[in-house]
């Protein structure tokens, strides 16, 4: 009988698209749950959306929808990008669906009824974009200390649950399973900077917005995000306190909740605590993955820095972003995503070492032998060093897969590669050829390395579903489960399909000109985006004078690299010289520019257009026929002169 195997991500919160960071949790998930139905196991793979909260609500009331309207689309985005990504889950459940409102009513009512939740009074700091209340001594310089963005002071009546009761419990369990929290530095992170200071008393109602379950017994209540939010996990498998279903009897407890290492401390404190106070058995195993970084930042779409997995996806192929995201993830470290990173890794270990591997022994066995495989068992001491690493590389990816270690196993199989190609240059099969006489061992070579082939993409098809698929096509083969990797040779393939690359090499230069087009897209619709927000907006005198508008005169005016648009421009503004990046180009020649005097955005911060600093903005009109007009002003009037 299989294994029962639970595995589960976060809900995705419903305010915007995912980026890459966010799309990491369900690819990583996808090849646990993958790697696990290979195994055998009886696998239930669960994700969805969080759709209530108060950050919704202001998003749709800006946009003058219902805040339902509103996470019907992005839902429709999330799951589209996960559909996307290929990620074989088995349930996608959303906080509206209507049996996890009705199930969530019930919780929070015996949780009530029980003593376990009470009503008060909450005054502090609450960060809307986190949905989290924090005291004055948890802030950062007064800010968030998760998020660094702005706290309001809110004094409310709430309903809170009695967290205190539970911790000497949580404790107890956390020191009685070791690898209840993974990786070991998390668990230290929770147990010394939260459950040892002593856990406050938890808001787990609001009543300063109303998009959210209503609490049945007290309706200008709704739930909080943490009851809400957590409890997906069991509603999703039919856990009533009335009595659950057959689902949640088979599946529950989970084998694995995936979480992002922000979210640690709601799924590794407050979810197993509600859990006790329900009596419902905690999940065996919290993973809290790091986060992937664009450079050295963390990925957000307030600053900008953003890569979206469609996108990358479009550019490189599902599976090469699949592939890039998980070898790139250290398990207990921070990654890095750039478009140049990607591209180094694509051409190296995707089209210089697996494709090429593949699509030159496919080719040599179509060329040789007709495609025929066969193995007179004409061996040399090298054939078992292949075979012993194959070997090898099967028991390192099952311990490395239970580890949750993805990154270190797509190295070890990747090293597979680098040995089957090295066999290739030992054996010299094109020399073999020459001679009849050799012919025996050359289909032994070309045996060992269609076999060595096969092993990789078994393993590898947790992680690149298609590309497996590929490589099994391209060999004939249909033994492609985990156990046949027990007996190498044991393949069934006696003829070869037709030679085709997996991935074709990239150039770097022509792909970074389609990148960047594509950001200069976006750039240009965010820009129309913002200034469409901002008109008919009403400021005060006082939002005005926080702008520096300045008179400066243009120096110098050069074409910036690789941009038809943008002028580099070198100003005098009264206090010395300033570069200035303009998109004004396509209107203006330099003739046109130099010597004239502009007004500028003088306090602007810093930014990089096409890799020039630009320290500023200069002022222009959009005029009608996509035509633009620098504001130039009266050259009596002094560089440095402010205006006001």
């Amino acid at each position: 009988m299989a294994n029962k195997f639970y595995i589960t991500t976060a809900i995705a919160y419903t305010s915007r698209k995912p980026h890459v960071g966010n799309t990491y949790e369900i690819v990583l998930t996808d090849a646990i749950a993958r790697y696990r139905r290979l195994k055998g196991d009886d696998v239930y793979f669960l994700t969805g959306t969080d759709e209530h909260g108060q950050k919704i609500e202001d998003i749709a009331k800006e946009q003058g929808i219902h805040p339902k309207e509103y996470v019907d689309k992005i839902a429709g985005e999330i799951r589209g990008i996960w559909d996307l990504m290929n990620s074989s889950y088995d349930q996608f459940i959303r906080t509206t669906d209507e049996q996890h409102e009705k199930v969530v009513k019930k919780i929070f009512k015996k949780l009530y009824d029980q003593g376990d939740i009470y009503k008060g009074e909450y005054e502090g700091w609450y960060c809307v974009p986190c949905e989290s209340f924090f005291t004055e001594t948890q802030l950062v310089d007064g800010k968030c200390p998760d998020c660094g963005r702005e706290v309001k002071k809110t004094t409310e009546e709430a309903y809170f649950f009695k967290m205190s009761k539970y911790q000497d419990r949580l404790m107890k369990h956390i020191e009685d399973h070791p690898d209840f929290i993974v990786p070991e530095s998390r668990k230290k992170e929770m147990v010394n900077n939260f459950l040892k200071p002593g856990l406050q008393d938890l808001c787990v109602s609001r009543t300063s917005f109303t998009w959210g379950i209503p609490v049945d017994f007290d309706p200008k209540h709704v739930v909080y995000v943490w009851i809400d939010a957590l409890s997906n996990y069991i509603t999703a498998l039919g856990y009533d306190p009335d009595g659950s279903s057959e689902l949640f009897k088979k599946y529950w407890p989970a084998d694995i909740h995936v979480i992002g290492k922000d979210i640690l401390r709601f799924h590794t404190i407050y979810w197993p605590i509600m859990l006790m106070a329900l009596d419902v058995e905690l999940p065996k195993q919290i993973f809290g993955h790091p986060w992937m970084l664009f450079g050295k930042d963390k990925m957000s779409k307030s600053t900008g820095n953003v890569i979206y997995a469609d996108d990358l996806a479009n550019l490189f192929s599902v599976d090469a972003t699949r592939y890039y995201m998980l070898s790139e993830m250290p398990y207990g470290q921070d990654g890095a995503i750039t478009y140049e990173t990607v591209i180094a890794r694509f051409n190296s270990d995707l089209a210089n070492t697996l494709g090429n591997l593949v699509n030159r022994t496919i080719a040599m066995s179509n060329k040789y032998f007709e495609g025929e495989v066969s193995n007179p068992n004409v061996t040399e001491p090298v054939d078992s060093e292949l075979i012993e690493c194959c070997r090898e590389t099967v028991a390192s990816f099952i311990k490395q897969m239970d580890d949750l270690r993805l990154a270190d196993t797509l190295d070890t199989i990747m090293d597979l590669a680098r040995r089957s190609n090295k066999y290739i240059d030992e054996t010299a099969p094109w020399t073999l050829a020459k001679d009849e006489a050799n012919h025996d061992r050359l289909r032994t070579v070309l045996f060992h390395l269609i076999e060595s082939i096969r092993y990789i993409g078994v393993m590898l098809s947790p992680f690149m579903p298609e590309t497996a698929e590929k490589i099994f096509a391209q060999l004939n083969c249909n033994v492609i489960t985990l156990e046949s990797l027990s007996d190498f040779g044991n393949n069934g393939i006696t003829k070869v399909g037709e030679a085709a690359p997996l991935f074709n090499r990239i150039d770097e230069a022509k792909k970074m000109e389609e990148i960047n087009a594509m950001n200069e897209k976006y750039k240009q619709a965010a820009a129309v985006k913002a200034e469409e927000k901002v008109e008919g907006v009403q400021i005060g005198i006082e939002d005005f004078q926080k702008v520096s508008l300045t008179v400066a005169q243009i120096l110098e005016c050069a074409k910036v690299p690789k941009s038809d648009k943008l002028y580099q421009l070198i100003l005098d503004d009264g206090n010395g010289k300033r570069q200035v990046v303009s998109g004004i180009a396509k209107w203006y020649s330099d003739s046109d520019l130099i010597g004239k005097k502009v007004i500028i955005v003088a306090n602007l911060k810093p930014v990089k257009l096409r890799g020039v600093e630009s320290n500023g903005m200069i002022l222009a009109a959009d005029c009608p026929n996509d035509d633009v007009k620098v504001i130039f002003v009266d050259d009596t009037i002094p560089a440095g002169s402010k205006i006001r």
